[in-house]
């Protein structure tokens, strides 16, 4: 109980800080407007060009502008000396078949209405991606919904290919957690393998399960977030924590949306491979425009679990060795939540750097309340061949979160077990791991320990 106690205080504290006007950081919102102005015409980047500290302001308008603040030095995260960004050619095998079926079978009929309060409802979805097309009215909250039911497979981290968490502070400290995930969907799965709606968390479309396995005093602690599919009627997705002291798990109010997960700096709704792990009911966008950016989408997923030697320290920065870069169309889009439930929430802006062929975000800039830049999360999503039956489609992932204002950072591979492979996705998956119940119902949260 000590140890939840003190994560949970922590995390008070740190989400408290930039309001409270204790923040070390200048960059404020502003400067975001003035770059989508300055990059409205970008010019090319060519493959075969690299992106260096020497020359990254030649192409600053291909970059975000968090990666920017790291190439200027102007916060200690900054981008160390040997940092390259090759770019290659784009790649486009994210999405698999049944995907793009249900999206073109559907899409057309997906609406959405705004009532009296101010909320978003979503209507007539089937699965697949709502906008394919996005326009206005309404844009940047289409898009937003692209990106929160994005596809991704059965995600599991197991025991035998665990995913690892590094957080770093500025001192050059390093805590090292190993975790389980199991992420899938309960509604709109359409991979052939898995039924269309599961039954194992009725009401819900979505579950997220995690758990520590290491260090050894943190083990067996578990979050459980439930996200429904009526979300004007739980517009906030519940939120389970086991804590082995107590034996049984507490269910979190719905303002520990900003609680940073197990201590680490995702917050509750950050934590997800799209970048984006809220709502589309009480939160919204603005399309602030369309843009080439420069992403790491294809990878040496090995290379992503030899933490330090694969990266570039102390920032943690993919060294070239990774792979070349890739410049991808993207649009740019504003996330925040609607005014009437903005009260008291850490995020003024959630800058969504959203891949348009896949909808999840490549890269996030997050602005506190004082509309100060607070983080910057990168999500290297992977592509590739890796599920049986699936064929092309997104299979792996890197995430980095760097807090500009609190100096510190965490790095999270899915590729740092024995072997360096990718956890199990899918139908790969081991029969106890696509147990519902028990990785995606807060009953299965008291069989921990057991």
């Amino acid at each position: 109980m000590k140890t939840l106690t003190r994560l949970l205080a922590a995390g008070a504290i740190i989400a408290l800080l930039p309001s409270l006007g204790w923040s070390q950081a200048s960059t404020d919102h502003s400067e975001m407007e003035q770059w989508v102005k300055d990059s409205a015409n970008q010019g090319d980047l060519p493959v075969g060009t690299k992106v260096t500290i020497a020359n990254w302001q030649q192409h600053k308008n291909f970059l975000p502008l968090g990666l920017q603040k790291m190439f200027e030095g102007k916060y200690f995260w900054k981008m160390p000396d040997g940092v390259e960004l090759e770019v290659g050619p784009a790649k486009h095998d994210f999405v698999p078949k049944f995907w793009k079926e249900r999206t073109e079978q559907y899409g057309g009929q997906t609406s959405v209405e705004v009532l009296p309060n101010g909320h978003y409802v979503l209507h007539n979805y089937h699965g697949g991606t709502p906008f394919p097309n996005p326009q206005e009215p309404n844009k940047g909250w289409k898009i937003l919904a692209n990106s929160f039911f994005a596809w991704q497979p059965v995600v599991i981290f197991t025991p035998d290919r665990i995913g690892t968490i590094w957080a770093n502070d500025r001192y050059g400290n390093v805590n090292a957690t190993t975790i389980d995930a199991v992420y899938r969907f309960s509604a709109y799965q359409l991979d052939p393998n898995f039924p269309e709606t599961s039954t194992y968390a009725p009401g819900t479309w979505f579950t997220e399960w995690l758990m520590e396995e290491q260090p050894e005093q943190a083990r067996y602690t578990a979050s459980l977030n439930l996200f429904y599919i009526d979300q004007e009627k739980v517009p906030f997705p519940d939120t389970y924590v086991f804590v082995p002291a107590l034996r049984r798990s507490l269910r979190l109010a719905s303002t520990a949306r900003c609680s940073p997960v197990f201590g680490f700096d995702w917050s509750y709704d950050d934590a997800k491979t799209n970048g984006f792990n809220g709502s589309t009911s009480i939160y919204t966008g603005d399309f602030l425009g369309d843009r080439k950016i420069l992403t790491l989408s294809h990878y040496d997923q090995a290379a992503s679990g030899k933490f330090p030697d694969q990266y570039l320290m102390p920032l943690g920065f993919p060294k070239p060795s990774w792979g070349k870069w890739e410049v991808r169309d993207h649009a740019i889009n504003d996330v925040h939540r609607i005014p009437s439930e903005a009260s008291g929430y850490c995020y003024s802006s959630r800058i969504m750097y959203v891949d348009r062929e896949h909808w999840d975000a490549n890269w996030i800039d997050l602005y506190d309340s004082n509309h100060k830049l607070w983080k910057s999360i990168s999500y290297y999503n992977h592509g590739g061949d890796n599920v049986p039956g699936l064929g092309s489609s997104w299979d792996g992932i890197a995430s980095a979160a760097v807090d500009f204002q609190n100096q510190h950072e965490t790095i999270w591979s899915g590729t740092a077990g024995k072997d360096g492979a990718w956890g199990y996705l899918g139908i790969n998956s081991p029969k106890e791991y696509l147990d519902g119940v028990k990785y995606g119902s807060p009953g299965g949260l008291m069989t921990i320990m057991r």
